[in-house]
């Protein structure tokens, strides 16, 4: 049988298939008296043997590339499809328990809000491993919907279960780029940070510089749905007026390097978190919160806080609708209601990357279409964007942690309608600095 030869961690070669092989399978098959169609065919082995290094390449840790992704190219060397997927499965699912095991069993025990011990991840179903990895950033919207779709694969053409059909050397080396692309691709994984742990640290004591620096470190290293649930915590205990000030001293210290890195959601949650406090009529909160923005370099996005938590949730309402599997009939009022506010001259410069990109996000749909009666909305507001604002919607594409970005360059139909949506902005508000990604996008060719 042929082997696998390791030249180097990037390097995969496969020794080519001998002229034995074939013709003795083909010899064996016929001495038992069975169709040659029950395996698959000489040229689909060949060239799924063809393709297999260019995917192996691109899985970068040696010891991903173990047994069972030699049992896998073994099977596909006999024409066994079936039985390749199925190895190339168990190693994707392998990893992304690996991955949530590297992020911390305690953590995701935290976010789940429930026990959850390696046991615990070893019972989960795959469509629900596939669901905490997504919940933990561990897989992408993209790559949770592919490998979704393979685990379907997987479960109706593979020799795990009883099939409904063959798959061919095409389909093959599809799932198998899948699997590899989403899952065993990536050999870094983000590590939770413990928040008991965190609290307990911020809380103890001043910290000494080594200590600071590490925990900044923690907090780059984990994703950022727990980065925005840690900052939000650390403000509230520097707003609280029984603080003491070593603690204080230490938020700022974790604060004040990384409110440059800030996300746009991030900054949302805690100006919600100050405006809540002046809502209460808190006055010693709000004016510690004040004190929070103003030492971390942050105080401008105080202005128009009010206006920020209208349109803020206005926002939020109308991307959980788009979100749900019955927006279209959903969205309207929401998309109504934010076209009512932006034209009040209620939105604050803080929140128009967020704006843009949420109004986009709902006029260019999922791919499956769009809210047509929403949609008279959306081009209202898109018409009206300011030059930043056309600025921000012009990059959009450039962002590749947006769920929007990835939209329009995966899904064709989400593609034309963004140049849809350029085109209804006058060229002449567009801005010099992204005057060339406009241009390009909508076709217009410069004479020089």
């Amino acid at each position: 049988m042929t082997e696998i030869i390791p030249v180097n961690s990037t390097t995969i070669q496969l020794a080519p298939l001998p002229q034995s092989i074939l013709p003795a399978i083909s010899q064996f098959i016929t001495a038992l008296g069975i169709p040659r169609e029950v395996l698959a065919s000489e040229e689909e082995i060949e060239c799924a043997w063809r393709d297999l290094p260019r995917e192996l390449r691109s899985i970068p840790n040696i010891n991903l590339k173990g047994e069972l992704i030699i049992k896998m190219c073994i099977a596909v060397s006999g024409g066994l499809f079936d039985s390749a997927i199925n190895y190339a499965w168990n190693a994707a699912i392998l990893q992304l328990r690996e991955k949530v095991k590297n992020f911390g069993l305690e953590i995701v025990s935290q976010i789940l809000s429930k026990n959850f011990e390696e046991k615990h991840l070893l019972e989960l179903q795959d469509s629900e491993l596939l669901d905490i990895c997504l919940k933990l950033n561990l897989a992408t919207e993209d790559g949770y919907f592919f490998l979704d779709q393979c685990r379907s694969t997987r479960n109706n053409f593979s020799a795990a279960h009883p099939t409904i059909g063959q798959l061919d050397d095409r389909e093959f080396i599809v799932f198998l780029k899948r699997c590899v692309k989403y899952a065993l691709a990536e050999s870094t994984s983000p590590r939770g940070i413990h928040i008991g742990t965190f609290i307990s640290a911020v809380k103890t004591s001043r910290f000494t510089e080594g200590q600071c620096s590490l925990w900044l470190e923690r907090i780059d290293a984990t994703h950022d749905a727990q980065r925005d649930l840690l900052f939000s915590m650390i403000h509230g205990i520097y707003c609280d007026p029984t603080t003491l000030e070593p603690v204080r001293l230490n938020i700022i210290d974790l604060c004040l390097p990384y409110s440059e890195k800030f996300t746009s959601s991030i900054r949302s949650k805690l100006i919600i978190q100050h405006s809540e406090y002046r809502a209460k009529g808190d006055i010693q909160r709000s004016a510690i919160s004040q004190q929070f923005f103003d030492k971390i370099g942050l105080f401008t996005l105080l202005d128009d806080c009010e206006k920020h938590t209208i349109i803020s949730k206005v926002l939020n309402q109308l991307w959980n609708v788009h979100q749900a599997w019955n927006n279209f009939y959903n969205e309207p009022p929401f998309a109504e209601r934010l076209a009512e506010l932006s034209k009040k001259g209620l939105l604050p410069k803080n929140i128009q990357e967020e704006f843009v990109e949420k109004v986009v996000g709902c006029y260019i749909g999922n791919g499956h279409g769009v809210s047509e009666m929403a949609k008279p909305f959306y081009e209202e507001m898109i018409r009206e964007f300011s030059p930043k604002e056309i600025q921000h919607m012009v990059e959009i594409t450039r962002k590749n942690s947006s769920i929007v970005a990835r939209r329009i360059n995966s899904e064709s139909s989400c593609r034309i309608k963004f140049i849809q949506a350029l085109k209804l902005i006058d060229a002449s508000s567009v801005p010099d600095t992204v005057r060339v990604s406009y241009e390009n996008f909508i076709g217009i060719r410069r004479s020089y």
